[in-house]
């Protein structure tokens, strides 16, 4: 009894989570004068907002744009900050303690503080409406490289110890002897910042001008609140929904690496 109590909460829990979501996709399909309703079935069901929403904004440029921005900032934090939450992990050098506490201390800083001598800086170099100004200040993620080091503090020294022995450098040892027992904190290190870098609306908007560089959070904002749906709802919904796809498609894929991960990966140390 008390287990399918349980399950019948959860179930529950999972309906009310779960049908806001639904009920976007059911009425990006409905015509207008449904989408009042808060049911999900129509009988009128159809593909036209969406044909309308390709044929008004250029989202399918704009989704090349935010995977370019994505898989490049996703790939770099993956690299970089594996390398430095070894260096931390299991290398001793001076300050390597300072460092580490210097990192969790940027985790603190509102990203609003550090956005206007961002932006100033990206003037300078003269990288606005360029893939440069989206992708370099993502590169490296503070959260990534803890994540990376209370992994890595996991796994056990005999092994890096053996690893050296036979005469593996240090960068062979990460790449091949820790990322292969690593997958869990590599793949949800990669989804955390793939949905990151993907949902990013603010700064884009600020250093992106061209329209053929807008990523598609930019472009989807600024055809809901700019005027280019006008009044029609079913227009919203729609370029919504081919917004959200993407990342729920990449979760539901590695949902179970990303749970192994917060599951095993503790933050001892």
């Amino acid at each position: 009894m008390k287990r399918a109590l349980l399950y019948l909460g959860l179930l529950l829990g999972a309906v009310i989570f779960a049908y806001p979501f639904l009920w976007m996709i059911a009425a990006s399909l409905k015509p207008e004068l449904e989408i009042a309703t808060l049911t999900l079935w129509s009988e009128s069901f159809s593909l036209e907002s969406y044909a309308q929403v390709l044929e008004t904004i250029p989202i399918l440029r704009a989704l090349l744009n935010s995977l370019i921005v994505s898989l490049s900032a996703t790939v770099s934090v993956v690299l970089f900050g594996s390398m430095v939450g070894y260096a931390l992990a299991r290398l001793r050098f001076p300050g390597s303690n300072a460092l580490y506490l210097v990192i969790l201390f940027t985790m603190m800083i509102p990203f609003q503080i550090v956005l206007i001598p961002q932006y100033v800086l990206m003037v300078i170099l003269g990288w606005t409406d360029t893939y440069l100004s989206l992708i370099a200040p993502t590169m490296l993620s503070a959260f990534g490289i803890i994540l990376f080091r209370q992994f890595f503090k996991s796994i056990p020294q005999a092994l890096i110890d053996a690893a050296r022995i036979d005469g593996c450098s240090e960068l062979k040892i990460l790449f091949r002897v820790i990322w292969p027992l690593s997958r869990p904190v590599v793949i949800t290190v990669a989804i955390l910042t793939f949905m990151t870098s993907w949902n990013e609306v603010l700064w884009p908007i600020m250093v992106i001008r061209d329209r053929e560089l807008m990523t598609m959070p930019q472009l989807v904002a600024l055809f809901s609140i700019g005027g280019a749906a006008g009044t029609h709802l079913a227009f919203r919904l729609a370029a919504a929904t081919m917004l959200a796809l993407p990342v729920i498609l990449a979760y539901s894929i590695f949902q179970r690496y990303f749970i192994e991960s917060l599951a095993t990966t503790g933050m001892k140390g």
